[in-house]
């Protein structure tokens, strides 16, 4: 995996499409917390989730002292996350997701907030930002169902007919969300960073034939 940013106490790496962030969600041989301590030649610690068919920016703590000043600043929402994702329609202008979401699955459900900006649109078809200000589970692509604009590529919350013809026509073989950057005050200098994952070609030559990216 890249390797975006990386100092004596953290990491901040590029996970491709696919690939699970650890084996406690499947049994997948393959999983990002190995390739980071591959890549980094150091043991590394997850502190928050990205989806499987997401990609972008994963943060890992190289301390459990870190990491456990990382998960809290992801939990407490000190964290800016800002993900690129196409949905199906003509998404808003700007709109703010504001609906309950469990933490894990079968969980209780808790208060859950996205803020949705609109980046492109074209022929029924919608490039957005969004901004989730708290970490639940599936966040940005259950709220996005909920404002009747599913995720392309989403298997669970989008819609079959429309994943198979853009698969056909475009090529979009993978979920189209994209972790694009993490802003967070460092947890040990207390320096402002901000680490940015450019789109990787498969989700950008997609975008690209939908007329969604330049």
């Amino acid at each position: 995996m890249e390797v975006l940013y990386r100092d004596s106490h953290l990491a901040v790496l590029a996970k491709p499409a696919g690939l699970l962030v650890h084996r406690g969600w499947d049994d997948d041989d393959e999983v990002a917390v190995r390739l980071a301590r591959e890549t980094l030649g150091a043991f590394v610690y997850p502190v928050h989730r990205l989806d499987r068919g997401a990609s972008g920016a994963l943060a890992f703590a190289l301390s459990s002292e870190v990491a456990a000043l990382l998960h809290a600043a992801f939990e407490d929402g000190r964290v800016d996350k800002r993900y690129l994702v196409a949905v199906r329609g003509v998404a808003p202008l700007e709109a703010v997701v504001d609906h309950p979401l469990p933490r894990r699955e079968g969980g209780p459900r808790v208060p859950a907030l996205t803020r949705i900006r609109r980046v492109a649109t074209a022929n029924r078809l919608s490039l957005v930002e969004a901004r989730p200000a708290t970490g639940r589970l599936h966040q940005v692509r259950r709220h996005l169902k909920h404002l009747s604009h599913p995720v392309l590529g989403d298997a669970n919350y989008g819609k079959g007919a429309l994943n198979r013809e853009l698969r056909e026509r475009v090529g979009l073989a993978r979920l189209a969300l994209h972790a694009a950057a993490l802003g967070f005050v460092h947890p040990v200098t207390a320096a402002p960073i901000l680490v940015e994952a450019p789109l990787p070609e498969d989700l950008a030559e997609p975008l690209r034939r939908m007329g969604l990216l330049a």
